[in-house]
């Protein structure tokens, strides 16, 4: 098959009149100034898909539950309260449903592959279902069904907080053991077996979670791949983190972790210039979740001074509270222009868009965070293409970066995406978007009788 644009963004840049054959799910040949073929399919406009870091799905259906003021101030720890609450009764088909609406989602946004950071292992009582990896392989089939691309990575969750401490009641779906977490790995890799260039890695959930033997012994699990993990997204985090171990949480794992390009440290909000500066130096991705990190009042990275070093940042929907692909680049810049009181901060250069410098951070980072080596409209590169909609008066008059600045900046459009070079979003929908919202709200009427 074959796809032509009006313009689409290669690697060395935009370019006019752009034909792309595809076979095999990949992109195998790319011209440019040339006139469409007779049976190609046209476009006005493409750019790369993006890979969204860090996922939870089954988080979806909770959207907009947990914005009731409590009788106590509110934060991330009344935030996560609900969301046991909300967990306590999932069934592995509810699961199921609402993880492929969150997938849906990412991929009419523009992301094409996503990282799901999975830690829902057991039944509502805590025990391991008979298949240990029933819910992982519920992850697969929704990612099979939308056709989003997978990172699967399992999560090793053993402790309520820092030095061992026992794991609470709400937690009681999330625990495994060192061995049990070994066959949860070995599940998800045989769950994807028949999904197209899935992929699996393993995360720690947080230094809170595990004890230094614990995590010693699943980083290996990895074999190679991605290897993810919270760190230092909230104050009290890192401040237990000094009462255990005098060492910031960020801090205790460059100095005890071989960290490196395979490594993804979510949030990262909370770093002393010197963490900082030693995270962009080791190679990792920081993979930021804006939205989500407002939502929750987790406060805001230092991207700038962080990107300025050199350090990589790859975006993420985390809670799934919102979302929209563009609107975590927008809200990690907006976030920085606030607290600095400027503009366009993360623009690297005088005359640079600030949409492009987001957009080319998060492609490069995103997909060194979840495995993949082969990226952009490239050949050889999976055939993962956002199409914007030229008729959006968003783009109208627009050419280049200034495209890219109005699909984040000013509300652009989605037209079309191929994931694998198949066609999943047409006309700005997926095209089983009716069937799977029809299970998504039946499991959340279920789910919240």
């Amino acid at each position: 098959m074959a796809l032509w644009f009006g313009t689409a963004l290669l690697p060395d840049g935009w370019a006019s009149n752009v034909r792309l054959t595809i076979a095999d799910g990949r992109i195998t040949h790319i011209e440019s100034g040339v006139e469409a073929g007779p049976d190609d399919e046209r476009h006005g406009i493409a750019i790369p898909g993006l890979c969204n870091v860090h996922s939870h799905g089954f988080q979806r259906g909770m959207a907009g539950l947990a914005e009731v003021r409590g009788p106590a101030g509110d934060n991330f720890w009344t935030w996560r309260e609900v969301m046991y609450h909300f967990l306590d009764r999932l069934t592995p088909e509810q699961v199921e449903a609402i993880t492929a609406l969150a997938y849906i989602e990412m991929l009419e946004s523009g992301f094409t592959r996503v990282g799901e950071f999975h830690y829902l292992h057991n039944d509502p009582s805590g025990a391991p279902y008979a298949n240990i990896g029933e819910l992982s392989e519920r992850v697969v089939a929704a990612a099979s069904e939308t056709d989003i691309g997978l990172t699967l990575l399992p999560v090793f969750y053993a402790h309520s907080n820092f030095g061992g401490a026992p794991p609470t009641h709400g937690q009681r779906r999330f625990i495994s053991t060192v061995d049990g977490f070994a066959k949860l790995v070995d599940a998800g890799r045989k769950a994807i077996g028949n999904l197209p260039d899935a992929n699996v890695g393993v995360a720690p959930h947080s230094l809170r979670a595990v004890t230094p033997e614990e995590f010693t012994a699943i980083v290996p699990l990895a074999n190679g791949g991605p290897i993810h993990i919270h760190a230092a997204e909230q104050v009290k985090e890192v401040d237990d983190c000094v009462a255990w171990s005098g060492a910031r949480a960020v801090e205790w794992l460059l100095d005890h972790a071989d960290v490196d390009s395979r490594w993804c440290l979510v949030h990262a909000t909370h770093v002393t210039p010197a963490e900082r500066s030693r995270l962009a130096r080791s190679g990792a991705v920081a993979g930021l979740c804006p939205i989500t990190e407002a939502n929750l009042g987790d406060g805001i990275f230092p991207a700038k001074d962080y990107m300025g070093e050199g350090g990589r940042i790859g975006f993420g929907t985390d809670s799934n509270i919102l979302i929209d692909a563009p609107g975590e680049l927008r809200a990690l810049e907006y976030a920085q222009r606030l607290s600095g009181r400027a503009r366009n901060v993360l623009a690297v250069r005088e005359g640079r868009s600030t949409g492009r410098t987001l957009f080319d951070a998060g492609l490069s980072s995103g997909a060194q965070a979840l495995g993949q080596s082969r990226i952009g409209i490239s050949e050889g590169a999976p055939a993962d293409i956002v199409s914007f909609d030229s008729a959006d008066l968003a783009y109208a008059g627009r050419k280049g970066d200034a495209l890219l600045d109005a699909w984040i900046f000013a509300g652009g459009k989605v037209d079309c995406v191929w994931r694998g070079g198949r066609k999943v979003v047409h006309n700005g929908r997926h095209i089983w978007r009716d069937s799977i919202a029809t299970r998504y709200r039946r499991a959340l009427e279920s789910v919240l009788e």
